[in-house]
């Protein structure tokens, strides 16, 4: 991996690989170039947030004009040992993230199609990932032609934190639960706001997630028992509930509202398991139970605790998330030094 001083203009070509989940954008560097320090991923996701060059390096490639406010993508990096494959930075135009669902699926993907990984004969191939929040599975499903046919994300123990928490925010006193899966999230029910999860309310959608996020990111609830690296809101989910379906499966539609506005296309992985977790603790979802979550632009993750486990004493589970994603195409970034707009902007 070549690198240059954290202080030394970014005058290399940058080469990316870009995926999408259900929607969602997934932008790889598998070379950042630039030092990364620390002994685990988690350390190296606090070295980033602080060191100019890794994070100016991030907006580059997630600010416009390369990039845009909805942005995502994630850094490689090794693992904390040899245990793990690989270990990854996920990064979103207004920080590093400590987990994220669609990311880790595309790179289950990308790391089965690139050869990265070799392929199990059975079919089944885990692709072991280490992010901040711990380290997870992105068990990838290949037909007999070879190719990858869908990916389960394996997650790392996920919990409700807390219920019915009454939030006063501009359009009234919510209800809202907070969970956490890899994240915390706060959750409420939109038939509360007479909201849809539909294209049409995208901005009182993104305006109440915000909203509710920065309400309840200092809060009890977000404050995590053992890793304070892990406190805070990340973000909102807002749903619907669809009843059963056909096969009488639980069916919910979100909008995920993370970060400070971006909005989610895919139904958001870590925060469907953070919807599974709370959803089996309140006895709506059974153990081991099929749900059914959309996301606004009509993409579908299937999700399901797999495992009951105790962390520190308290009860969660270990959610499983399927979804496929897609690769769209690759870049060779370049920057020229006359350019006055580096790294970029954002307008949300």
């Amino acid at each position: 991996m070549t690198t240059e001083p954290a202080d030394a203009p970014m005058t290399r070509p940058i080469r990316t690989v870009d995926y999408h989940t259900a929607g969602e954008p997934f932008r790889i560097i598998a070379e950042p170039g630039v030092p990364i320090d620390g002994a685990t991923v988690a350390e190296r996701r606090m070295f980033a947030i602080d060191d100019p060059a890794v994070d100016g390096l991030r907006r580059l490639l997630c600010f416009e004009p390369r990039g845009h406010a909805d942005m995502y993508g994630g850094f490689i990096t090794p693992p904390d040992d040899e245990g793990a494959h690989l270990g990854v930075l996920f990064w979103h135009k207004d920080g590093f993230s400590t987990a994220c669902g669609h990311g880790t699926i595309a790179l289950g993907a990308w790391a089965v199609e690139t050869g990265l990984v070799e392929v199990d004969p059975s079919g089944v191939t885990d692709v072991v990932i280490d992010v901040p929040s711990g380290r997870v599975t992105a068990r990838v499903s290949t037909g007999d032609d070879g190719r990858v046919a869908s990916v389960d994300f394996v997650n790392v123990p996920s919990r409700l934190v807390s219920e019915g928490l009454r939030v006063p925010t501009s359009r009234g006193e919510l209800v809202v639960d907070v969970a956490y899966g890899g994240a915390n999230y706060a959750m409420l029910d939109v038939a509360q706001v007479g909201l849809a999860i539909e294209p049409s309310d995208v901005a009182g959608l993104i305006a109440l997630g915000r909203e509710v996020k920065w309400l309840l990111d200092d809060s009890d609830a977000a404050q995590h028992p053992t890793d304070p690296r892990l406190s805070g809101i990340y973000g909102t989910i807002l749903f619907e509930r669809l009843g059963r379906d056909a096969d009488g499966r639980l069916h919910q539609r979100n909008a995920t509202v993370f970060a400070d506005g971006e909005l989610d296309r895919s139904p958001c992985g870590s925060g469907t398991a953070a919807r599974v977790a709370a959803l089996t603790a309140q006895g709506e979802l059974a153990f081991g139970e099929t749900l059914v979550h959309d996301s606004i632009v009509g993409s579908r993750f299937h999700a399901k605790a797999v495992a009951r486990v105790k962390v520190d004493g308290v009860d969660a589970v270990v959610p499983e998330v399927t979804g496929m994603a897609y690769r769209t195409g690759e870049s060779t970034f370049t920057i020229d030094p006359r350019d006055p707009l580096v790294p970029g902007f954002v307008l949300r």
